[in-house]
């Protein structure tokens, strides 16, 4: 599960490589990528599509890896859902006490005015931006990443003004009290549980994931990522994909 603004093309090079050994299923959440917005903009709605996508796939017990935002919908999917995990895999992400992360709330505050919109719509309509726009700060190197993939993240947040405003309520209905009802369900969380996080992230440094380490009475150890940013699963997925396989045991 990927974040705000990108879709499950995040999780491309990481499907490439663990393909042969495993089904992959990378959803693009509500008002993400392919798929349609959802009356419940909230993570906890998030959630609950996921829950509706196992079920329409016909999967039994998953494993489910989480990065950015998906990592709190992963978080209340497992704290409601934790017969269906095999594993769960938790990469930079939000975590109670910094969801949503405090250099992020100045767009979560001009998305409840109501301003967010016209700018989306700009952003997506000049492909020059893309490289030094709101996503970049995610990567040690912004000019590595395809067009293609920067118009695949770009264009389903704000290609049209309704998409724009459908990706703006996502960010004004964003909740602490959505991740923070997950937590008592987080702590009696006993699915084993791998956490793997970037050192070099802005918005969540290392000690969340040691805080998600603490909570969840199945989480290993913290392997970090030396460098690593908010999308290095994207970006390095040979700092991900060899821990994924020893966890899985395959």
């Amino acid at each position: 599960m990927h974040g705000l603004a990108t879709n499950g093309a995040l999780w491309r090079n990481v499907i490439e490589q663990l393909a042969p050994i495993s089904r992959c299923v990378a959803i693009d959440l509500p008002a993400h990528g392919g798929s349609q917005a959802r009356k419940d903009a909230s993570v906890s709605g998030m959630a609950d599509a996921v829950a509706e996508l196992c079920d329409g796939l016909g999967l039994g017990q998953v494993d489910l890896i989480g990065n950015d935002t998906g990592g709190a919908v992963g978080q209340i999917f497992a704290a409601r859902h934790p017969e269906r995990l095999r594993s769960l895999t938790l990469t930079n992400c939000d975590t109670e006490g910094n969801f949503p992360p405090p250099g992020f709330a100045p767009i979560v505050e001009t998305a409840r005015r109501g301003e967010l919109a016209p700018v989306l719509v700009a952003i997506a309509g000049d492909p020059a931006q893309w490289p030094a726009g709101p996503l970049a700060v995610g990567y040690q190197d912004p000019a590595g990443v395809p067009e293609d993939v920067w118009r695949a993240y770009y264009t389903p947040a704000g290609g049209t003004l309704e998409r724009a405003l459908d990706f703006e309520r996502i960010l004004a209905a964003l909740d602490p009290a959505d991740l923070s009802a997950a937590q008592s369900g987080l702590a009696a969380l006993t699915v084993p549980t791998l956490i793997v996080w970037g050192t070099a992230d802005e918005a969540f440094g290392v000690k969340w994931a040691q805080e998600l380490q603490a909570l969840i009475p199945g989480a290993r150890d913290v392997i970090e990522v030396d460098g690593g940013k908010l999308f290095f699963p994207e970006e390095r997925p040979a700092d991900l994909v060899p821990h994924l396989r020893r966890f899985w045991n395959r």
